[in-house]
């Protein structure tokens, strides 16, 4: 069994949403790039399959004929009412040729990832250009024209796997939440930036499920100027003893690297030391990791990221042989390889964040750990 799968294709890194749009999909070859650089691709245990085009019926998993239809028509170029009510030709989401396609691949990709630690190919897999969280049944919104996170857990579910979905991006997952708030079939827990104003708007802490699925969606909203410290305390605090409740087969992680100091869309403070130490308890914790990458919108710090994040998944530590050279710094922290210095926030910003971090594990403590029958850390 390989130890760690690096699902890559150009296809998807070469796919382009726009000069002036910040998500782009270059960034996994950056991140190929960086872990070949730093001994990772082809070490022993570690593969590098290129994934294939989902097929239609896969994105029936989690969205609509009419939908899909919709969109295959604006992939082709059509332009019309119906197209732009289901999200598709705003700035978010701007009418892309081939649109169409480049979906069918990230949900090829993703399932690729989850197959392999299904089948037991691979204990961990990364698709770096997957986690369209953001994507609904119906529409599309926040850069996501579909969800393939939703697609991912829908065919796992559908071979009676148990799975959680670990989300440590910056924005909450709205659409994979939408798809499962009211069944208990699949574990959601997001770590998330929350305030008035900053998209999608969505993941307070009440917001726990209904139904059968109370207590099966976990909300840990952050207040922005959350660092390091704050965020490796409120995830150890909050998801080892949910993952280890619920005992999943597989879980899905989406780790976007838009909690970031420098991300332009957002206000977390973590450097690539905090997100590593997560991504490494996250193995730690997780039986079967399919990975995905998210957010990060610094495309050269969540290359950074996302090449810590897939030796923490491979179990090697980076080594780059470049280090020093000409160009050693092209990718490099501030300490002139892929960590960072310690950045921490001060004063009254970092007391009011410590506190909202703090109360909302309290509430959660509270209120979902009696329901899976988790333990306070």
């Amino acid at each position: 069994m390989d130890t760690a799968a690096f699902v890559y294709s150009d296809f998807l890194a070469r796919f382009d949403y726009g000069d002036d749009h910040p998500f782009k999909p270059i960034r996994a070859k950056n991140t190929m790039e960086l872990c070949n650089r730093h001994g990772l691709l082809y070490s022993r245990g570690v593969s590098r399959p290129e994934p294939q085009p989902a097929a239609s019926e896969d994105l029936t998993l989690y969205h609509t004929s009419e939908y899909l239809g919709i969109l295959r028509r604006a992939s082709a170029g059509e332009h019309d009412i119906e197209i732009l009510t289901a999200g598709i030709g705003t700035p978010d989401c701007p009418a892309l040729a081939g649109v169409y396609e480049f979906s069918r691949y990230v949900a090829g990709a993703t399932l690729a990832a989850v197959d392999l630690v299904d089948s037991g190919e691979a204990a961990r897999a990364f698709n770096p250009v997957g986690g369209l969280h953001h994507g609904f049944p119906n529409h599309a919104e926040g850069f996501c024209y579909i969800n393939d996170v939703g697609i991912a857990l829908r065919r796992l579910l559908g071979r009676g796997r148990r799975v959680a979905f670990v989300d440590i991006d910056a924005h909450h997952c709205n659409g994979v939440q939408h798809g499962f708030f009211d069944t208990d079939q699949a574990l959601i827990i997001s770590l998330h930036e929350f305030e008035e104003g900053f998209y999608p708007e969505t993941g307070r802490v009440d917001e726990i499920g209904v139904g059968n699925g109370k207590g099966f969606t976990v909300n840990v909203p952050l207040l922005k100027k959350s660092d390091d410290e704050i965020y490796v305390e409120i995830f150890e605090r909050i998801v080892p003893p949910l993952l280890e409740a619920y005992r999943p087969d597989i879980v899905v992680a989406e780790i976007g690297a838009d909690t970031m100091i420098s991300d332009p869309l957002t206000g977390l403070r973590l450097t690539s030391n905090g997100y590593e130490a997560v991504v490494k308890r996250l193995c730690e914790c997780a039986p079967r990791l399919a990975a995905l990458g998210g957010g990060g919108y610094d495309i050269h710090r969540t290359a950074n990221c996302w090449t810590l994040a897939f030796g923490a998944m491979a179990g090697i530590e980076p080594e780059d042989e470049f280090a020093g050279l000409v160009g050693g710094m092209m990718y490099g922290g501030e300490l002139g390889g892929l960590h960072d210095m310690k950045i921490l926030t001060k004063g009254p910003e970092k007391e009011a964040a410590l506190q909202y971090a703090r109360q909302n594990a309290e509430t959660i403590e509270k209120t979902v750990f009696p329901m899976l029958g988790a333990k306070t850390a």
